[in-house]
Order: structure tokens, then C-alpha cells, then sequence
């Protein structure tokens, strides 16, 4: 059983979003749903009707009502909410008010950048105007090449609001990852800025977006936002315009392109750590929808909240975060390097402004304990209701860490899901308690499961993260994918109208998921499946190592099980350490997880969003081109993993 590490007093309960809704879902079906599980119960026997209560709840704004809520209930395939006819940026410019909506902090230090809702309502109305004027029309792409910025979420909103395609990525991208994704949906506008902050150096971006511009014809404008220079040089960049010559005009309201359910709205990218990405369309309606039920019901979001998530434009984590909009609540965009100049500028932050709702990553919670810092003692963290952690599974010792050393009483929701899905199958309840090392619960309407290879269900093992009925957010299409046929590869192949998400899960038998890593980079040694975060929990929890990466080799009509270590500086692994760390595996988990070699590194490749890539480096080590570096932050590491003599005995 795992240890339990807080429960929401009777109060909080029932101030939440999610009690009400639960109250309202029993006003009008007559039932008496009295907790999550019951709730959640009825969300995925009754699918139309929970979708269609989450509608109402969230007061989704359209011009025409639905006919029918599903329609054909398979997967791929389903039909939502038929019929209606909304604009995705309509209903997150529901306030126009003077409370601030966005809060934009560039590393350093600088005052915070606001906008209220009156501000950004106008600033999309004049940004739409020149998109329009420029001839971007329903349909059309517009991409982001843009740091975490207010200007990149007005860019965003103004596309939409015109019905065009918004698609991003952040500017730390390599010229060859950036034609790898814009390449392939040719956007008729490209936003950028002149360049970007990162661990207090300025980086430049023109170039590249000149180069951009030169290998994309159908780029017809590109619109440059100030930020390292006060005035940057266009010269360099054919057809550009600065961002404040996009606004010089006098338009004050917005004509929103009504549209159906399933009309695209963003195009996002896989990691293309293997492979070109693979373009992710998603709808604005199963986009809208599925982030209201996840701000509202499951985090709990209000108007008086201040939200913040630490992530690029690169990332759905930006998307959903931008969603918040629709509540009325303030966002906190911050860009620049999480940790400079230390490991507590975050915090800071987020005493300084308030912040109620604070997202970040696995890593960086566990990049924040091994430096040994106390945000709860050095800082003001009154208003702070909850933290929420993604990107990889959050070990136990950093749940107890956040409860130790942030906050006693707050609602720590580790949530999982991804770009796939634009959302999470698994995160938190505000009503429910908080097991260490455990997601709290299912999402509601999202019928998951673990499966066997056989495909059958099991609770308190592991198996495969599937999803066994439709839902709001699944992707409409791939771009550029005739008969579907990616998408199909992608989810429906080993069980045929199952979406297999490639994570490796267990149900607990209270209700709450244990994520063991990805399913696609399960260690096989002797025909026993191995989670890597088995391995990683175990491994990073020794103070002599930074980062790990754990991969299996074929070997002698065998899976061996390779544990490759980055050391704090100055440490060298010995014997006497590679023992330590064999021990500690031992100890806890399996003989069978025990890697057969240690080895060091000088650095653990990484994509852009943080994901340790360990297919990347399973291709390396076996003399394999990968073939799309660019998608990784620092693809220099994979030079460590090259022709190692230690791996040929």
C-alpha cells in the first residue's frame, strides 16, 4: 500500500468546481453520485451523458446547439457533438474585463509583463485584422517560432479566431527541426521573435528564420516580435514586419469564424526522435472540451486563481495551459532557463505573483531536492493550492520531498497523458487524497485501462496503457496521411479499435495509476518486462548521480539491461559506487532489473520538453543514424553513447 501524504479537509471539498459539478450531474439525472469513483464510474458507462454535462458545466459559448452528442462510438471514427457550431478563441475571450489575464516573465528578473482581458481582447482584434488583411483564411496555417510570450498567445488566438491553423515550436530548435515540422504543413504566416534568453545568454533567431523563409515558399509574411533587440534589423529577413506594425491598425472587435466540432485547430508534433514527426491535428471543439473538464473539474481552477506552467511553445503543455483563459483566471508565462540564476527563481516567481496552481516537471522537482533548497521556508507560498508534475513518472521520494520541503497542505497531482491526446488519460482529484508515488485518478470520460499482451484487463500489475472508448480529444486526422494510415500505426494496431498509448501502468486497487515508463522502451531480459522508471527511481535517488538512462541491448539471443550514469562534477564512477548503485536495484526492485553494465557520461540526451529518449540512444549504440537530432535539447549527448568498446563484451 502506498503511504498516504495528504487529504483534502471536508472545506476544500466542498468549495470545489468538482463537487458542484458532481451536484449538478445528480440534479438532473436523479442520481446520488456521493464521491470521484462513483462519478467516474458513471463517466465512462454513460459517455454522451457525461460529455454533455461537461458542456454545460463549462458554458460553452456557440452560435448553433448540437444535435446529437456521439455518434458513431468507435475509435477511430467517432462523431462529437453534430451539429454545433463554435470558435475555439470565442470562448477563451469570454472576459473582457480589467483583471490580468496573462503575466509574462523572462528570466532575469525583469517586472512582470502584463495584459488584462480588456488588452488582450484587443490586441487579437488587431492582430485577426492583420492576419486577415494578409490573406490567411480558414483553414490556413500559421506557425509560432516564438518564445513563451504574451505576443505568442495573442498570434494564437487571432489565428483561431479566423479559423486558420495555429502550430508552434520554441526557438532553441535547429534549423533542420524546424523544416522538419513547418516544412510539412506550410503555414502561409510564420510569427517569430528576433531571438530568445537562456541561461542569461541572448540567442539570435533570424537567421535561421530567414533560412526558414527562403525553403518555404508558401510563407507569404513573417511578422518578427522585439525581444533581444529593441528595434531588430529586418533587412535580413524577406517579407517580414515588426509585431507593433502588425497592430497599427484600429480594429476593436473580432469577427469569430463559427465552425464545426471537429474544425482544426492545432497541428502539434510526436518527437520526431526517431523519425520525421509525425503533424497531430486536433479539433477546437475535443481541444475546448477536454481542457475545461481538466482545468476545471480536475484542477480546480477559478477565476481568482493565478496558474503557471513551466513550458515552451513546443510543447501541449503550452496549449493546455493558454486554455486557462476560459476561466477567467491570470496565466503566468515564464521563458528562460528554470534554473538561473539558481534553482529557486520559480519559486520566487511564484511568491511574487501569487501563483495558486503551479506546474512543472518530474525533473525539475527532483533537480530541486538533490540541490537541497526549501522553497516552503524561503518563500512566501501562502496562496499556493496545488503543484502539478508531468513528463515523466514522479518518483515517491520526490512526492514526500514536496510535501516535506514546499507545502503540507496541497494537492500534489502528477498528470499524464501527451501530445497525442493534447490532454491526460490520468491526473489529479481535488477531492480525493494523494498517495507518494501514485497519479490519483483516471480523468473522467477517459476509459483507461491496463492491459496484458493478451488484451486483458488487469488491477495491481502492470500491463499497457489503453483506452478502450472514445473521447472529445482525440486527434481528427494526420497531416498529410492518406487512408489514415500513420494514425492507425500510431494507436490501433495491436488492438484494433483500442487506442494503445505506449506507457506501461498499473491500476492500484484504490483507484490511483503507477506509471513505469514508457511501453515502447520496456526492457525484455529473459522474456520479464521491465518499466524503466523502475530502474530511474532507484538510481536518482543516490546523491552522486545527476541523471541515468537505462536502455537493453540485444545480446547473445538476449536482452541485457544497460545503466548509463551522469555524475555530479568532479565525480568519477569506481567499483565501489557501481555497487552501490547495483544494490540499491536490487534492493528495491528485482535481480532482474539489475543492469548487467554501468557506465558514465558526461550528459543524458533529452528532447526539447524534457523526455529522456532512450530509442534515440538504443539506435546509437547500435551504430544506427538517428536521423532527426534536432528534436533532442542537447544532441550533442549522443556522442557519448557512440562506438563504446564496453558494450562489445
Amino acid at each position: 500500500m502506498s503511504k498516504l501524504l495528504w487529504t483534502p479537509s471536508p472545506e476544500r471539498i466542498a468549495r470545489t468546481n468538482l463537487t458542484r459539478f458532481l451536484e449538478a450531474v445528480n440534479r438532473s439525472t436523479s442520481f446520488a453520485l456521493t464521491d470521484y469513483d462513483r462519478l467516474y464510474e458513471w463517466s465512462i458507462n454513460q459517455v454522451p451523458a457525461f460529455w454533455e454535462a461537461v458542456w454545460a458545466y463549462a458554458d460553452v459559448r456557440a452560435s448553433q446547439p448540437y444535435e446529437a452528442v456521439l455518434e458513431n462510438p468507435t475509435m477511430p471514427g467517432a462523431t462529437w457533438f453534430r451539429g454545433s457550431r463554435l470558435n475555439f478563441a470565442e470562448n477563451l475571450l469570454r472576459y473582457r474585463d480589467d483583471r490580468v489575464a496573462l503575466a509574462f516573465v523572462a528570466e532575469g528578473g525583469k517586472p512582470p509583463v502584463t495584459l488584462t482581458y480588456a488588452e488582450l481582447y484587443g490586441q487579437v482584434a488587431r492582430f485577426a485584422r492583420f492576419l486577415s488583411d494578409a490573406g490567411v483564411r480558414t483553414g490556413d496555417r500559421v506557425a509560432g517560432f516564438l518564445p513563451n510570450r504574451n505576443e505568442t498567445v495573442v498570434a494564437m488566438l487571432a489565428t483561431t479566431s479566423l479559423g486558420a491553423i495555429w502550430s508552434s515550436c520554441s526557438p532553441d530548435f535547429g534549423f533542420k527541426g524546424v523544416m522538419d515540422r513547418f516544412g510539412q504543413i506550410e503555414p502561409k504566416v510564420l510569427v517569430t521573435a528576433d531571438g530568445y534568453l537562456y541561461n542569461g545568454k541572448p540567442f539570435e533567431s533570424l537567421e535561421r528564420v530567414a533560412q526558414v523563409a527562403r525553403e518555404i515558399p508558401s510563407v507569404e509574411k513573417i511578422v518578427v516580435v522585439p525581444f533581444v533587440a529593441a528595434t531588430p534589423d529586418l533587412s535580413r529577413v524577406p517579407k517580414a514586419v515588426s509585431w507593433p506594425e502588425a497592430l497599427a491598425n484600429d480594429a476593436t472587435e473580432i469577427a469569430f469564424a463559427q465552425l464545426p466540432f471537429d474544425h482544426p485547430l492545432y497541428i502539434m508534433y510526436s518527437s520526431g526522435t526517431t523519425g520525421v514527426p509525425k503533424c497531430i491535428v486536433h479539433g477546437a471543439g475535443g481541444t475546448l472540451l477536454q481542457h475545461a473538464k481538466e482545468l476545471l473539474l480536475h484542477t480546480d481552477l477559478r477565476r481568482d486563481d493565478v496558474i503557471f506552467y513551466f513550458t515552451t511553445c513546443g510543447w501541449m503543455m503550452w496549449n493546455w495551459l493558454v486554455s486557462s483563459l476560459m476561466t477567467g483566471a491570470t496565466v503566468v508565462l515564464y521563458d528562460g532557463s528554470p534554473a538561473f540564476p539558481d534553482t529557486s527563481v520559480l519559486w520566487k516567481m511564484a511568491q511574487d505573483l501569487k501563483v495558486t496552481v503551479f506546474g512543472t516537471s518530474a525533473k525539475f522537482i527532483a533537480i530541486c531536492e538533490k540541490a537541497g533548497i526549501r522553497p516552503g521556508t524561503d518563500f512566501d507560498l501562502s496562496a499556493l493550492k496545488a503543484v502539478l508534475s508531468t513528463g515523466s513518472p514522479l518518483s515517491v521520494e520526490d512526492f514526500e520531498w514536496v510535501y516535506r520541503e514546499v507545502k503540507e497542505d496541497l494537492q500534489l497531482a502528477s498528470i499524464s497523458g501527451g501530445t497525442d491526446i493534447i490532454s491526460c488519460f490520468m491526473l489529479g482529484s481535488p477531492i480525493d487524497p494523494v498517495y507518494a508515488g501514485e497519479i490519483q485518478k483516471r480523468g473522467l470520460g477517459m476509459k483507461v485501462e491496463a492491459w496484458t499482451d493478451e488484451g486483458r484487463p488487469v488491477t495491481g500489475e502492470k500491463g499497457e496503457l489503453v483506452c478502450t472508448a472514445p473521447f472529445p480529444s482525440m486527434p481528427i486526422y494526420f497531416w498529410k496521411d492518406p487512408g489514415n494510415e500513420k494514425y492507425l500505426d500510431a494507436y490501433f494496431r495491436t488492438f484494433p479499435g483500442v487506442w494503445r498509448h505506449g506507457d506501461y501502468i498499473e491500476v492500484t486497487d484504490h483507484g490511483g495509476i503507477i506509471v513505469y515508463g514508457r511501453s515502447d522502451a520496456t526492457l525484455n531480459p529473459g522474456g520479464v518486462r521491465i518499466g524503466t522508471a523502475e530502474i530511474y527511481r532507484q538510481v536518482e535517488a543516490l546523491e552522486e548521480v545527476v541523471d541515468s538512462l537505462v536502455v537493453g541491448q540485444p545480446w547473445q539471443n538476449d536482452v541485457r539491461v544497460l545503466l548509463f550514469v551522469m555524475l555530479r562534477p568532479g565525480l568519477v564512477l569506481d567499483e565501489s559506487l557501481t555497487k552501490r548503485l547495483k544494490d540499491q536495484i536490487r534492493r528495491n526492485t528485482t535481480p532482474r532489473h539489475v543492469p548487467e553494465k554501468v557506465l558514465q557520461v558526461a550528459d543524458i540526451p533529452r528532447t526539447i520538453n524534457g523526455k529522456k529518449v532512450e530509442l534515440a540512444v538504443v539506435k546509437t549504440i547500435q551504430g544506427e543514424e538517428v536521423k532527426n537530432a534536432d528534436a533532442l535539447a542537447n544532441p550533442e549527448a549522443l556522442k557519448y553513447f557512440k562506438d563504446l568498446p564496453e558494450l562489445r563484451s
